[in-house]
């Protein structure tokens, strides 16, 4: 929001909240007594306040930039994911057949391992 908005909405919530015992108090002080510095403490804590509510409304907006960065990262994150375990699950079926044909070359390899010992074993025999 602009600056000036934020005045006119202090000024006129700064209005209701004089009472009329102060505006009596006005009327009645010495002449001596100045309320233009009366007036001028309240316009530098008017001021102070639209400088806060700037500060305020800058810190929202960041936040709410960041909540907004946050939810596009984490679907974006999730669709990630998503497609992550949509890639596990079509390779779940090859990596069971790949497991299941490395236990077959596996028992295989034992099986010709054990006939070549026999056939070791024999052509040792007959050099005796």
């Amino acid at each position: 929001m602009s600056e000036s908005l934020w005045e006119s909405e202090v000024a006129e919530s700064v209005q209701p909240e004089e009472s009329s015992a102060d505006l009596v108090s006005e009327a009645t002080a010495k002449p001596g007594t100045e309320p233009a510095t009366e007036a001028a403490s309240k316009a530098s804590v008017l001021s102070l306040s639209v400088d806060e509510f700037s500060a305020l409304e800058e810190r929202i907006l960041r936040a709410v930039n960041l909540v907004k960065q946050e939810r596009r990262e984490r679907a974006a994150a999730e669709k990630r994911a998503a497609a992550a375990e949509a890639q596990l699950r079509e390779a779940a079926p090859q990596t069971e057949r790949l497991q299941t044909e490395v236990n077959a070359l596996r028992s295989e390899r034992e099986a010709v391992r054990q006939r070549v010992e026999r056939l070791l074993a024999q052509l040792d025999a007959l050099e005796v």
